[in-house]
């Protein structure tokens, strides 16, 4: 259907006329009057036109075949302004980027044409963080980098990468890289880290430990190339072989792959961003069962418009079904984008029961 008309009666229930009342940016529809002649975006702050006089459309071309002209305030036939907006936060990450030191928030506000207020609100909105934040994120990535190059001491890293106070970097240091940080510059150096690899219902299976918890759980086709992965985290740690004790937390791992509604009891080692922490959190609280589009895992942790931000999280989870990234699809309940492949995905789904298994073929 192109067009729909709305009566007094219907109005109050209509969801699009609520977002017309609510003048909601989000909207993704044209309404037009049939009073006025002119069609407008949902959010256009002009008077609210009676409810019996509107009309709403797909889109612009098909309110303007139907004889209406687009409002010059709202101007429904330009660019939308979720887009523009995107293009002006890309742009404002682009410039943070390049700075060697955060920009102030009142010159990133003056660049924007916006107050600070609202570029705060705008930039947490489509990042899912505060301009502060992604510049200290930034920064910590850089750090990172930085010292696991082995170029630099600590503290050349450190106000190389745009901080200005030692005591800030190494009050997060341990949440962010998981050891100290002269320890992480070596590799992992005196770092422990047990793991054991072997063979689970979806094939090769790692799980390695630190004193704080399981800090890794992969799956893949082969052994070796998921051991030299946790070899490449941390290139200098030393890698024990798991005892009886150890052997024990693993079948409780592959107990996790086989039957992915167990409850997830074991202690884990979680290091990541802020950012990316508050995601984990949001999936951890993902019944068995159940799945969520990326949009409303954003839309849990806050920022509904960081859609991207909230995939590149999933993405960097490295703690295969403890922390149930698997239970994030598409919009349209697709599967895709797992980080130890789709078809693990699908079979922890189907297990779950969140996704029925496909009938066999004929004469299977």
């Amino acid at each position: 259907m192109n067009s729909i008309a709305i009566s007094n009666e219907t109005a109050s229930t209509d969801a699009r006329w609520s977002a017309v009342l609510a003048r909601d940016p989000q909207a993704d529809f044209i309404y037009a009057v049939r009073s006025t002649g002119i069609y407008c975006r949902p959010a256009c702050p002009s008077r609210r036109a009676r409810p019996d006089n509107v009309v709403f459309f797909e889109n612009a071309g098909l309110a303007r075949a139907a004889g209406f002209r687009a409002c010059r305030r709202c101007d429904p036939d330009g660019e939308a302004p979720a887009a523009r907006r995107e293009q002006l936060i890309a742009a404002l990450c682009r410039h943070i980027e390049a700075e060697d030191t955060p920009p102030p928030l009142q010159a990133l506000a003056q660049q924007a044409g916006m107050s600070a207020v609202q570029l705060r609100r705008a930039f947490q909105a489509a990042m899912g963080l505060t301009p502060r934040a992604y510049a200290q994120a930034l920064r910590a990535r850089r750090v990172q980098q930085a010292l696991a190059g082995g170029e630099a001491n600590v503290t050349q890293a450190l106000y190389g990468a745009g901080f200005n106070s030692s005591g800030r970097f190494y009050a997060q240091a341990d949440a962010l890289l998981g050891m100290a940080p002269g320890q992480y510059r070596k590799g992992g150096q005196e770092a422990d880290i047990r793991f054991a690899v072997g063979q689970c219902s979806l094939g090769a299976i790692l799980v390695a430990c630190s004193g704080r918890g399981v800090c890794a759980i992969s799956l893949g086709d082969e052994a070796d190339a998921l051991v030299q992965e946790l070899q490449g985290r941390f290139p200098q740690a030393r890698l024990h072989g798991g005892d009886a004790d150890f052997d024990s937390l693993v079948a409780r791992v592959v107990g996790l792959v086989d039957d992915p509604r167990a409850p997830v009891t074991l202690p884990l080692d979680i290091r990541g961003t802020a950012f990316q922490q508050r995601v984990w959190q949001a999936l951890q609280q993902v019944p068995p069962g159940q799945t969520l589009s990326y949009a409303e895992l954003a839309a849990r942790v806050g920022s509904a418009a960081a859609v991207r931000a909230v995939a590149g999280a999933c993405a960097a989870n490295v703690l295969a079904v403890a922390i149930p990234c698997h239970r994030i699809v598409r919009s349209d309940g697709g599967i895709s984008g797992y980080r130890w492949g789709v078809e693990r995905k699908r079979a922890l789904l189907t297990r779950e029961g969140a996704v029925q298994e496909p009938p066999p073929a004929a004469g299977d």
